[in-house]
């Protein structure tokens, strides 16, 4: 699957100068000269900049319309009938662009730029410099696991992506479901190359591949099941076009023949390919088993945390973080009047019916439009912590039947670029015991409001910015601002019931356990059985959590430490602000200065608060 290199690029707080507008009147020849030659530098200058965001413009298209799939992430629909190309000359291809991309940055004055492009233009190099430093890793991932894949992205983005608005958006569909033996059999070939180096994931992932692909093409018109997801969204979709019976009936056949002729062969090799390699597979779990694996991960850390922290000192922060949210834990479990051990409370939290909805559709229901009801809360207080808010709306969903075995509990899907699409919180009710209600308000806050909703979805919104800053990420930031979205409320009266502030430092504690866990696994040759157990012993989680946590950290390498480093970062800048602005702070001021630039390495947000900090003293 297509995955987005250009890393978010964003921009510093831009201190509006209005030089000369005031100046007073003068004969003076020399100053009108001198006047007349600084008017000339400052067009040059932004003859520069503009030069240099329509370049960054340019290489985010390039990258944009490379993939089609990406394309039907962002609304557009001009390669609509196509997928990717992951050949590996493919790759290939994209390293000799992004190589001839970086010449092309190299080539800007940077001495010209304003403040605004100075910084995109860094980060825009820096990023092409990484991308490049890292086509030594290529093959050090798992492409299929039981997180995420072709396997599974592909009906997920038919089915949520890919809409039908027009006959020729049906034919599009139905060409997808053709092409995907071509698909199928170049990620066949990616796993071959990676099986061939050493790199094959653990036996537990591949049961998890198997049944999710199994999964899609069972029921109609593959057997005589009920409809299958693909073919109830596509005929779903046709109902909704106002066309003729005879139109509808011709697309319907060619979408059945697609689907028999290309979907399931398709599948099937693709099965047949990956239960050649899992038998390969052994039970080794961390990255350090592949080839150059501790140099490989160390530079995972890098550019996960945007952070030089070492496996080491992020594995003893990770424990003293521990510490401290058990310690807060302690004062909750004596306000609701346990008595006992937090270990044994921790098992009461867990075993407790009280905090689990039923597993049916009421049960799910019920959380659904309870998590609907918190994030609707919090948009009435959007006033007093934020200055500017999303124009994008947010709907809550359950996560689609099809992938809810294998996905996680909770995940944000932004809007399209052209806002026809809300953003989504999805909410994983497979197993509702691992979705207990003292964690459901936390869980809103994060993936919704004020979390990666307001984050995400401003940052698409954001005007007078390149591109690729409104669609790239930095996950430390990202995921540290859904973790700091969890806390924020806190402080203005939420979580009243006890046992909901508990869930928020269940969360909390869980994101603390990752630093502790991931790196035990990838650098200090911890087992998924150490991994499950660590979790299991230190927070309130059910066992199942704490398994499929567990696997999570080892399909993705360092991935899990961004969220805790992250948030600690964001909570130090606002202390740092709110010490030396004193009665000068601003809330709101702050979330802007973190929200209205996009997504940023840790050291450049701190740029940013330090140059607020300066901009209010002066």
């Amino acid at each position: 699957m297509f995955e987005y290199k250009r890393i978010a690029l964003a921009v510093s707080l831009v201190l509006m100068t209005t030089a000369c507008s005031e100046a007073p009147q003068t004969n003076n020849t020399n100053t009108a000269a001198e006047n007349a030659q600084t008017e000339q530098a400052a067009k040059a200058e932004l003859t520069e900049s503009q030069k240099a965001n329509e370049l960054f413009e340019a290489i985010f298209m390039e990258a944009v319309m490379r993939s089609p799939m990406y394309q039907s992430y962002l609304g557009i629909k001009d390669d609509q009938d196509k997928w990717d190309d992951i050949s590996p000359a493919a790759t290939e291809e994209e390293l000799a662009l992004q190589k001839d991309q970086l010449a092309r940055v190299k080539a800007i004055d940077e001495s010209k730029l304003d403040k605004q492009t100075k910084v995109s233009y860094l980060l825009m190099k820096q990023q092409l410099e990484h991308d490049i430093a890292d086509y030594q890793w290529r093959h050090h991932n798992y492409p299929v696991n039981q997180m995420f894949g072709l396997h599974s992205s592909v009906a997920s983005l038919l089915i949520n992506q890919h809409r039908i608005n027009e006959v020729v958006d049906a034919e599009a569909y139905i060409s997808r479901l053709n092409g995907l033996p071509e698909l199928f059999d170049q990620l066949a070939e990616n796993l071959r190359i990676r099986a061939e180096k050493g790199i094959i994931a653990p036996k537990f992932v591949y049961p998890y591949v198997i049944s999710d692909s199994k999964n899609i093409i069972t029921g109609a018109p593959f057997d005589d099941g009920e409809a299958s997801a693909l073919w109830a969204d596509f005929s779903g979709k046709l109902d909704n076009l106002e066309i003729d019976q005879s139109k509808r009936d011709e697309l319907m056949s060619a979408a059945k023949q697609a689907m028999l002729e290309s979907v399931k062969p398709a599948y099937q090799n693709l099965v047949s390919a990956i239960e050649e390699i899992a038998a390969q597979a052994d039970t080794k779990d961390g990255a350090w088993k592949f080839p150059d694996g501790e140099a490989f991960y160390n530079n995972a850390l890098k550019r996960t945390t945007t952070t030089d922290l070492t496996a080491n000192e992020i594995h003893e922060i990770g424990l003293s973080e521990v510490a401290r949210i058990h310690d807060e834990m302690r004062v909750i479990m004596e306000k609701v009047g346990y008595e006992g051990t937090l270990e044994e409370f921790f098992v009461y939290m867990r075993n407790n019916e009280d905090f689990i909805y039923p597993a049916t559709e009421e049960g799910r229901k019920r959380y659904l439009d309870e998590a609907t009801a918190y994030i609707d809360s919090m948009k009435g207080r959007l006033d007093q912590l934020f200055l500017r808010q999303p124009k994008a709306d947010l709907i809550v969903k359950a996560v689609e039947p099809f992938r809810e075995k294998s996905a996680g509990k909770a995940f944000y899907q932004q809007p399209s670029m052209d806002g026809s699409r809300p953003g989504t919180y999805y909410a994983n009710l497979y197993d509702m015991a691992s979705m207990p209600t003292y964690q459901m308000e936390a869980l809103a806050y994060h993936e919704g409001i004020p979390g990666h909703h307001m984050q995400i979805a401003i940052q698409q919104e954001l005007e007078g910015i390149p591109s690729f800053r409104k669609f790239g990420r930095y996950t430390a930031y990202s995921e540290g601002w859904g973790l700091y979205s969890e806390f924020l409320p806190k402080e203005y009266g939420y979580y009243e019931d006890p046992y909901s502030d508990f869930g928020r430092l269940a969360m909390e504690l869980w994101r603390a356990c990752r630093l502790v866990v991931d790196t035990g696994i990838h650098s200090k040759k911890w087992t998924r059985e150490e991994g499950i157990e660590y979790y299991v012993s230190n927070t309130p989680n059910a066992r199942a959590d704490a398994v499929k946590m567990v696997e999570r950290h080892i399909v993705m390498p360092s991935q899990a430490t961004a969220y805790k480093i992250g948030m600690n970062k964001i909570l130090e800048l606002r202390e740092k602000a709110k010490a030396e602005l004193g009665d000068a702070f601003d809330i709101r001021e702050f979330h802007d200065v973190v929200l209205a630039s996009g997504p940023v390495p840790l050291n450049i947000l701190e740029q940013f608060v330090n140059e607020y900090i300066a901009s209010k003293k002066g």
